[in-house]
């Protein structure tokens, strides 16, 4: 698309900011208003949209993205969202472990053993773990308590959160994010132990690479988007 705007800004009206081209308020994907809880997401958004050339790249723009997704999808199905987070508490990566090689299987009990018991110690989530790709049912009080988790989560900060969950394969990576627990890029290296370890045996592939740059960037963007919401 191209750019059809040249000066952007940002107003407050009745609590909530918006980000404007050429004095017009932005609109989600769903044509609602980009109402903002706070100035500083806001100011970000905007400088998203100053940020771009000739043509808009919506796919650079991951703050106005996970914005979009708090008011078309959040707010308009809230369940649907937190129910989708949830799902993967019930199979979450950190619950699965390799058999074999030792060291893979020693990488991964490094990084993700102290995430689960922050996990159970935080939120009251003990989550078993179990080896190979066979499915381990996790206790219905460690499920109830992630769901009490996702439920203190606003709007927006359920958006990012989704948006971490899916990109970790994990509830409680994305939990450990939002609670300040771990970092973005740490939480990006837990989630990718087994990608690490095969591209250091036998390589990557450059689309492979791709993909875990792009989501890298995604996941920190979420990070930022709930520190600005702070």
């Amino acid at each position: 698309m191209k750019r059809f705007y040249k000066d952007v800004s940002v107003a407050e009206e009745g609590g909530a900011f918006h980000v404007l081209l050429d004095g017009r308020t932005v609109k989600t994907q769903a044509k609602a208003t980009l109402a903002l809880p706070v100035r500083a997401l806001a100011e970000a958004v905007a400088e998203e949209w100053r940020a771009q050339g000739e043509n808009i790249d919506p796919l650079s723009m991951h703050l106005t993205r996970l914005s979009f997704g708090a008011i078309d999808g959040v707010k308009v199905d809230r369940a649907k969202v937190a129910n989708h987070a949830l799902s993967f508490g019930g199979t979450d990566l950190l619950s699965y472990r390799a058999d074999t090689p030792q060291e893979l299987a020693a990488r991964q009990a490094a990084a993700w053993d102290p995430l689960l018991d922050w996990a159970a110690e935080r939120h009251g989530a003990r989550l078993k773990v179990t080896s190979g790709v066979g499915h381990i049912a996790q206790p219905s009080e460690a499920l109830a308590a992630l769901e009490r988790a996702v439920a203190a989560q606003d709007d927006f900060a359920l958006s990012a959160l989704h948006a971490a969950t899916m990109l970790t394969g994990s509830l409680v990576l994305a939990l450990a994010m939002a609670d300040r627990r771990i970092a973005a890029d740490q939480a990006f290296a837990a989630a990718t132990i087994d990608e690490t370890y095969q591209a250091e045996k036998w390589g990557m592939d450059s689309e492979a690479e791709k993909r875990l740059k792009r989501h890298a960037e995604e996941l920190s963007a979420a990070e930022h988007f709930l520190r600005l919401l702070a």
